[in-house]
């Protein structure tokens, strides 16, 4: 009798294929955010938009927290007539139906549409665009030869003990003879450019263009308005020689890393990243100690790049010595 032959093991679909597509869609994810909703793009999309709410929210809150309509109003006294509120370079860009900004523009996936050969609309136009920013940067922060940047939340309000600790060091500065940088926004960036003003040194804003009106704060001599966030924070490392960074948020902790990824890295030196505040950045230098460097994916010298304090005097003390330990490294 002839034996029945064994039926063959289905074969896998191969990666990429209709079948392995459709089996990808049938499986539910198991990815989830970081509150634990899943990550399927219609949950995205809603954080995304949620997030930039969130960040007009602020900084309107910033705002009328030191006694001014927020810029979205469109009756702050201090808005700038230009950004995203308005079609900015239409040769670049077809008229949207919502504002976009240049660095959306930069960013965005290739569509394919466009006039072929229209060179305004290329990365190539672009790239003399960025360097366009560049030279303002430059030109006008040429003579910010001893700058200080300090950071921190566009919400928090002038009767905020931040808020006056940082009218405080950027007073010190000042009379230190130390230009104070800010991003040129309410909270935190208008304190510091305040203090500036009273202990009578050079304030100084680098705005930056958003999807809505952010408006700089009345306290800024000298403005520069960014389109691209690189542009600006290129324009926050060169022309600064330490960073003072109050409680904040993404926008905050962007630049707190990117500083000590450049001193970790060589690029400068005898840069004092200062975080004040102990009590807000306890948490993220806990997790840092014990997590990254626990993990040993920092070295334990890594840890005394970031220093800590509660104190303006101390604050601006740690500047003026780091930066005479410049000066005497330049000299030497």
């Amino acid at each position: 009798m002839k034996k029945a032959s064994t039926p063959a093991p289905p074969v896998p679909p191969t990666p990429g294929t209709r079948a392995a597509r459709a089996g990808r869609a049938a499986r539910p994810s198991r990815l989830r955010t970081a509150t634990g909703k899943p990550a399927d793009p219609s949950t995205l999309a809603a954080a995304e938009h949620d997030s930039l709410e969130g960040v007009k929210e602020r900084s309107a809150e910033g705002h009328r927290a030191a006694g001014r309509l927020p810029p979205t109003d469109g009756q702050h006294p201090t808005s700038r007539r230009s950004g995203a509120t308005r079609r900015v370079d239409e040769s670049l860009r077809d008229a949207p139906s919502t504002p976009i900004t240049e660095d959306e523009k930069l960013l965005a996936l290739p569509t394919g549409r466009g006039t072929p050969g229209d060179f305004t609309r290329t990365d190539t136009w672009r790239v003399m665009r960025i360097m366009g920013e560049f030279i303002e940067g430059f030109d006008t922060l040429a003579a910010v030869d001893k700058g200080v940047t300090i950071f921190g939340s566009a919400r928090t309000g002038p009767d905020d003990p931040q808020y006056q600790a940082a009218e405080e060091v950027a007073r010190l500065l000042a009379e230190a003879g130390f230009a104070v940088i800010t991003g040129a926004g309410p909270g935190i960036m208008e304190a510091g450019n305040k203090g500036a003003r009273t202990g009578g040194g050079h304030s100084v804003g680098c705005n930056i263009e958003l999807p809505f009106e952010q408006g700089n704060n009345p306290y800024v001599d000298t403005l520069v308005n960014f389109r691209y966030f690189f542009v600006r924070k290129t324009m926050f490392v060169k022309y600064s020689v330490a960073f003072v960074i109050f409680p904040g948020g993404f926008g905050t902790l962007d630049e707190l890393f990117e500083a000590l990824t450049l001193i970790q890295t060589g690029k400068i030196s005898q840069f004092p990243v200062i975080l004040f505040g102990r009590h807000y950045w306890a948490g993220l230098v806990r997790w840092i100690q014990t997590r990254v460097l626990g993990e040993g994916k920092i070295s334990p010298s890594d840890m005394d790049l970031i220093l800590l304090t509660d104190d303006p005097r101390e604050a601006v003390e740690a500047v003026v010595r780091a930066y005479d330990a410049q000066r005497a490294r330049q000299r030497s």
